[in-house]
């Protein structure tokens, strides 16, 4: 069992990320008139179309939507303690509830900054058991599956996320009740991280799936230039060669996706590209209106298990091969955005 499982260290986390977030919520509700008031005015003066006042307006609505989830959760645990509510309806509430919360953080986002969402592809994602592999280019497109995918299809995805997001109060609490693995990035056992991910392949059904980001990290033209770099270092033409082809993704880290393949032998892959969010990597990026009125376009496309090689070495081809698809169609794409 993982460490964000045990018990101390779930609530030695808690303890400090609950009073921090309440706190928090306190100070910016109580002067969220004069916030906004202020932001507002310096609207006016900057000239960029309020983009000052739409980030506040966000910053609320995520500090609103993680008291909710608090709130929410608590009451779901008290359900389950009575009689007549069993674990699996416990789970499946949990997930309703995410969906709810991320849903609405994607979309308020969206109305905020005034962006429309173009999507091909989404209907592929109906049913499943399948894995889906999106690019990561922005903290905002961790809740493009559960807007497109898991709302509206109900689709119960078990998610690969970095070990740091536990502190966010509604992850941590609800992550923890479903299936999901949250990886610490260089632990030094990779394997157990590894093992981690393997164990959300098993039992998928028509409504499961699997998420992950084969990137590992979000994309950035600086992240890949170290990859670059640390693969001329190490002599790998090989796979430096394979890289350099990748110009707007980032090449897969293989462990992860593999890992979902072998252990999931019966399910398809679900692939995601898009782009917009790369106005978006950072606070300032949101905080200068990068994002506002930008269309945010996503393509999804299914290969079924069948037409998945099952040799390891020919499977680890085939995913760069379709990792290239992606760079290609972000490539195609990303101006169309700007």
């Amino acid at each position: 069992m993982g460490e964000e499982y045990r018990w101390g260290e779930v609530w030695k986390r808690r303890l400090l990320s609950l009073p921090l977030y309440g706190v928090l919520g306190s100070l910016c509700f109580a002067l969220s008139p004069l916030l906004l008031l202020s932001m507002f005015l310096l609207g006016i003066v900057r000239r960029k179309r309020f983009a000052a006042l739409r980030v506040t307006c966000f910053f609320l609505l995520y500090l609103l939507c993680e008291w909710v989830g608090i709130v929410a959760s608590f009451l779901l645990w008290l359900r389950f303690l009575l009689p007549g509510y069993d674990r699996v309806r416990f789970v499946d509430a949990n997930y309703r509830l995410q969906h709810l919360w991320g849903k609405t953080l994607l979309f308020g986002a969206g109305w905020l900054y005034s962006c429309r969402f173009e999507v091909e592809g989404a209907e592929l994602g109906e049913n499943g058991p399948y894995h889906l592999f999106i690019r990561h280019a922005s903290v905002a497109d961790t809740v493009l599956a559960v807007g497109f995918l898991c709302a509206p299809y109900r689709m119960r995805l078990r998610y690969v996320l970095k070990h740091e997001l536990l502190w966010d109060p509604c992850l941590d609490i609800v992550g923890l009740r479903i299936p999901n693995a949250f990886v610490k990035r260089g632990s030094g056992d990779s394997e157990a991280e590894i093992e981690k991910v393997r164990a959300l392949a098993k039992d998928l059904g028509p409504k499961d799936g699997t998420l992950i980001y084969p990137e590992g990290t979000r994309f950035s033209p600086k992240k890949r230039a170290r990859i670059l770099q640390r693969l001329r270092e190490k002599g790998d033409t090989e796979s430096l060669e394979r890289a350099e082809s990748y110009g707007h993704v980032l090449p897969p880290r293989l462990g992860g996706p593999l890992a979902l393949l072998e252990a999931g032998d019966e399910a398809d892959v679900l692939f995601c590209a898009h782009v917009g969010f790369e106005n978006v990597s950072t606070f300032w990026d949101m905080w200068n209106g990068s994002l506002i009125g930008k269309p945010i376009r996503l393509y999804f496309w299914r290969v079924a298990n069948k037409d998945i090689p099952k040799e390891q070495a020919q499977r680890r081809v085939w995913l760069m091969d379709q990792w290239k698809q992606v760079d290609e169609w972000v490539a195609e794409h990303k101006d169309t955005t700007s």
